[in-house]
């Protein structure tokens, strides 16, 4: 083993320069630059940038160059990096219901407050192959001095009334310090900011076929999309030797308020419940499938029956993290071979047994004196 290790360094070093050589393509043609991966397909690097938990749309962007593509190795890449950066403390929690939208829809109400806005979006084109997408594209003139008519949330215009649960439990307002699944081990169970962020990082393929799974009856969920927000929000931190909060930048986000069947009992009156997502960028995919698996994952917080697997908390967790999920089942291609000389050695001696229980005893050739028996 450790001979075809050392004779292999050879090989491993080709195989890195005709991966550089498959990535770069024809040289006929210019080589692509991040800043166009980061302009043009900005959906694909929000995925990069949620599930590698590092906003910076440039790094994610050069990820994917990198990578080819590959959505997993770039968020891989761009994890390691993150792990190298230093950290400086925790933002102020971000007001998402004073964000300007750029969409803002609900499938709940037709007249909302402050209307709907469809902004940029795939779900009324046609689902046809285009020769060149980027003929239709044309320059959007704004106004910056357009006045932006408030916004309530759909969810608070229901909790006005009483008719959803509360944002947060009476005497929680208090934000602590939140948690860090990139710092502390995950433990079960977990709290559902722990889990939020989970689902954040969390694939998007899996996530997606989760919330999917709760919709065709595996999770006893009946949703409706109360919001789904997209636009930039500032971000500020408190800065300890200045003692007040100060803007340090805008990022943008989608956010979804999922509606869900209403609970009740003897102690509280009926009422909608939530479901929840927030992720980088223009995600609303991933935000919805989000929203959808948090409020499945709280049935036991309204004493619903755990049946399905959207319900149970460490099948998601433990396999919602893609980078976690792709390395145990890629190392199978690493060598195993005296794992499986060992298990051949076992399996050969288990057939010799299997062979001895089960031979059939061979008919023994009659002798003379036999033969003057039998006639």
């Amino acid at each position: 083993m450790y001979v075809a290790v050392k004779g292999g360094e050879k090989a491993i070093a080709n195989a890195h320069r005709l991966l550089a050589a498959r990535g770069r393509g024809s040289t006929d043609l210019p080589a692509v630059a991040h800043q166009q991966i980061r302009d043009q397909l900005g959906v694909l690097v929000a995925r990069v940038m949620a599930e590698g938990s590092l906003h910076d749309p440039d790094l994610a962007a050069k990820a994917l160059v990198q990578a080819q593509g590959d959505v997993i190795e770039a968020v891989t890449l761009l994890r390691s990096y993150r792990t190298t950066l230093p950290r400086f403390g925790v933002t102020d929690a971000v007001d998402t219901g004073a964000l300007p939208t750029d969409r803002r829809v609900s499938a709940t109400f037709k007249d909302i407050p402050g209307g709907q806005q469809l902004g940029a979006t795939f779900d009324y084109t046609h689902r046809l192959l285009a020769d060149d997408p980027a003929a239709g594209a044309t320059a959007v003139v704004t106004d910056d001095e357009t006045v932006h008519e408030p916004m309530p949330r759909v969810t608070d215009v229901l909790g006005a009334g009483a008719l959803v649960e509360p944002e947060r439990p009476a005497g929680e307002w208090d934000d602590p310090e939140p948690d860090d699944l990139t710092r502390e081990p995950t433990l079960f169970p977990m709290t559902r900011a722990g889990r939020l962020q989970a689902l954040t990082r969390g694939d998007e393929g899996f996530l997606l076929a989760l919330g999917y799974s709760t919709q065709r009856g595996f999770g006893n969920n009946h949703p409706f999309a109360g919001e789904i927000r997209i636009g930039e929000v500032e971000v500020e931190f408190l800065a300890p030797e200045i003692g007040y909060a100060l803007p340090i930048g805008r990022i943008e986000l989608t956010e979804c308020q999922m509606v869900n069947q209403f609970v009740g009992g003897q102690d509280q009156p009926p009422q909608f419940t939530r479901g929840y997502g927030l992720v980088f960028g223009r995600s609303e995919r991933k935000a919805m499938s989000m929203a959808l698996v948090d409020r499945a994952l709280r049935a036991d917080e309204f004493g619903e029956r755990t049946e399905s697997p959207a319900q149970d908390e460490e099948f998601v967790i433990s396999h919602a993290d893609n980078v976690q999920a792709a390395g145990f089942v890629e190392h199978l291609k690493l060598p195993h071979y005296v794992d499986f000389q060992a298990e051949l050695m076992m399996l050969r001696g288990l057939r010799r047994d299997f062979d001895r229980r089960h031979r059939t005893p061979a008919t023994p050739t009659p002798t003379e004196s036999d033969q003057e028996v039998l006639s």
